[in-house]
């Protein structure tokens, strides 16, 4: 009577809770399909050795090792204890019987150390998260809610094994030696007693098991299900690339994103896939210096909104049961005062983490219909902090992209409702009409060749047979400090036997500014402008000193029409030319190196080691590494057109970045970025170190090393 009593009534609750677990997913899928539709299918190609090694090596976990080796003991300790949790639940169903497992005293011994492990690493986790206190890391009930939930789980599982040990009167055993500890402990306790414990600890286990189930799709451990399905659906496309608007879509209502149901399905599918670890707002250079922007609170808010808004538009609650957890309102921005004033370190992410967290309430008299993306869940201020730097999606342990959301977002404030700083409005307006930020005349982009001292710096119609096309870029042309790099391109690649040639008064600005502003219709009129010239002049190889310029030429303008085009870094170039022996450094350049990473260069193209192989070709030169160097450099603070706009709160982000690299004690910060070079060279201004330390492009290192010092 009692098996049949028991396995109605287990039928009955674990039935109930995979349906609430079902209803809880499938409501979350509904509001996911309210987004843009996708072509899934064009994304579902090879990578199959990378998505392995990501979801079962657990590798993007891994840069931060110690949460990283936490999490594959919690990862695989579930795995494993998944044909554990069935061997118990078989138990408790046939009076005490195993299932026919082969090898079964290995087995237990490898489910009793794994639920150690497990306990181990939950310890730990706490340890990080409340002794510790890692900033990153939120604490509180929600937090805390699933430590209970795996505790009190490989709690159960040790004392049904223990009370079944009693109860079947099994002798201690070096195959169960915890199970055997706990049973030995209790030596009065009848069999009939310990068939009573086990059948509550049975049901504990079985009861947590299900809540568990049925709490994930409802909080952040979501993770568990999409962060898979995330990474395998990842776009297959260069980093950081944008998505083309189509401009001259007649039935278009808007461009840009304006309400939750503009972004993609996959970039909703990001938000479920949040962890909430806080990896990406520890590194990004706007909330380390006290700006509103957190990408770990953009996702969370957007995620927030989209299942408040997706349950009044469908009428299907996300929350079961819904009478104990449901409820009424939706969350909103009530920004209070950021305060940096008390923050004496170089970077803190506290101020902006505590900003976030007191700013975003429930509001229970709007509706979430009625609440607004731009304005009540992000803020202007947020969205205009963003470098673009991509830190954020590098460190994201399940493949969120943070920056084209904010991108979306910029488009849709610039393209319909005209809204953009003062600063960036004047930018803007200076390359619609003159081609570049400053406003300076077209005619004058190719003065800078008159100091070239007799080196002949041809364009495309004195040299019709160049192999190089050097773009020089904004910067580069009308820039005083970029000029300097641009002509000590201009003398290594003379002294190299290396043809180019310039457009002189013909190139126009890249759009990579506009671009990132928000501006795609500016963007795509330079990029169509400068298109035709390439096939005017029959380009076929770029060479450019700026990453943001080489970024666009050649990850974005093929989608575009650009062909056949092989587009270079001149770090690139440099250093193949100095490895082949066309470019001999031969003085000796006595400097202590410390080289600073370009995000564009870094991040978006993974060109980390020819710049450094370059430098260490030079004589002399002593290379030391920033702490915070290659894939986690931190920005300089002017990417994502913040070169053109004030900072109005927080630290200065170069002065962030100048201070990490005094701490290395060089005589040379160097890099290989003119928007980079500046923001450096004002770093060691601000700190008044411009005497003892100098900013240096590689560029005017290798020159000095190739030509001396005269």
């Amino acid at each position: 009577m009692w098996q049949t009593v028991n396995l109605i009534l287990f039928l009955g609750v674990t039935g109930y809770g995979v349906y609430l677990f079902y209803k809880a997913v499938s409501h979350r899928y509904q509001y996911m399909k309210l987004g843009q539709p996708v072509d899934f299918r064009r994304q579902i190609r090879k990578r199959l050795g990378t998505y392995l090694t990501e979801v079962f090596g657990q590798t993007r976990l891994m840069k931060d090792w110690r949460s990283g080796i936490m999490h594959i003991i919690i990862f695989y300790g579930f795995i494993l204890l998944q044909l554990g949790a069935l061997d118990l639940i078989y138990k408790g169903l046939s009076m005490g019987r195993s299932l026919p497992i082969p090898w079964y005293d290995g087995f237990s011994l490898l489910q009793e150390l794994t639920v150690l492990l497990v306990l181990a690493a939950m310890g730990y986790a706490v340890f990080r998260r409340y002794v510790e206190k890692l900033p990153r890391l939120k604490r509180g009930w929600k937090p805390s809610l699933v430590v209970w939930f795996i505790f009190s789980l490989m709690l159960s599982v040790l004392f049904s094994l223990a009370f079944e040990r009693i109860w079947l009167a099994y002798p201690p055993s070096e195959y169960a030696p915890i199970s055997s500890l706990i049973a030995s402990a209790l030596p009065e306790l009848s069999a009939q007693a310990a068939q009573a414990a086990f059948y509550i600890f049975w049901w504990l286990h079985l009861l947590i098991l299900l809540s568990f189930l049925v709490y994930v799709p409802q909080s952040k451990h979501f993770h568990i299900i999409t962060a898979p399905v995330n990474l395998w659906l990842r776009r297959d496309e260069p980093a950081g690339r944008l998505q083309k608007l189509d401009l001259e879509n007649e039935e278009a209502e808007s461009f840009g994103v304006g309400r939750i149901e503009d972004f993609t399905q996959k970039q909703m599918l990001d938000f479920y896939a949040c962890v909430e670890c806080g990896r990406c707002t520890n590194v990004c250079p706007a909330s380390n210096t006290g700006k509103a922007l957190s990408p770990m609170h953009l996702i969370v808010k957007l995620r927030d909104h989209l299942v408040e808004k997706g349950a009044a538009v469908t009428s299907n609650s996300p929350w079961v049961p819904e009478a104990v957890f449901g409820g009424a309102g939706a969350h909103a921005m009530i920004p209070k005062a950021l305060d940096w004033d008390s923050v004496s370190g170089k970077t803190d992410i506290r101020p902006t983490l505590q900003w976030q967290q007191h700013s975003w309430t429930m509001k229970q008299e709007k509706p979430a219909t009625e609440t607004e993306l731009i304005g009540d869940v992000m803020t202007e201020e947020e969205i205009w902090s963003c470098t673009t730097c991509r830190n954020c999606e590098d460190q994201c342990p399940v493949g969120n992209e943070h920056v084209d959301k904010i991108i979306d977002l910029r488009r849709h404030l610039v393209l319909m409702q005209g809204s953009m700083p003062h600063e960036g409005q004047r930018a803007m307006q200076n390359i619609e009409r003159q081609g570049n930020p400053w406003g300076i005349s077209r005619n004058d982009r190719s003065k800078w060749t008159a100091d070239m001292e007799g080196i002949p710096v041809p364009t495309v119609k004195e040299r019709p047979d160049f192999e190089y096309l050097f773009f020089v870029g904004s910067m580069g042309s009308y820039d005083l400090r970029s000029r300097k790099v641009s002509r000590a391109l201009v003398r290594l690649l003379h002294e190299a036997g290396v043809s180019f040639a310039i457009l002189g008064n013909e190139e126009r600005n890249s759009g990579d500014t506009p671009r990132r502003m928000g501006n795609e219709m500016l963007f795509q009129q330079l990029c169509a402008e400068n298109i035709a010239t390439f096939e005017k002049y029959g380009v076929r190889k770029i060479v450019t000193a700026c990453p943001h310029t080489y970024n666009t030429l050649k990850n974005e303008y093929p989608d575009f029409g650009m062909e056949g085009v092989d587009v270079l870094h001149h770090s690139e170039l440099l250093s193949e030319l100095v490895r082949t022996g066309r470019l001999k450094p031969r003085h000796e350049v006595r400097e202590r190196i410390t080289y600073h990473d370009s995000c564009y260069l870094g991040r978006y193209n993974g060109v980390y080691e020819q710049p450094r192989e370059m430098l260490r070709a030079i004589p002399g030169v002593e290379l030391v590494e920033l702490e915070r160097s290659r894939e986690n450099g931190m920005c300089c603070g002017a990417g994502g057109g913040m070169m053109w706009m004030e900072e109005t709160s927080g630290k200065r982000v170069n002065l962030a970045r100048t201070e990490q690299a005094l701490e290395v004690k060089p005589t040379v910060i160097s890099s290989a970025c003119p928007y980079c070079l500046t923001m450096l060279e004002d770093g060691t201004k601000l700190k008044e170190v411009e005497n003892e330390v100098k900013a240096r492009d590689i560029a005017e290192l290798l020159e000095q090393s190739i030509f001396g010092n005269g």
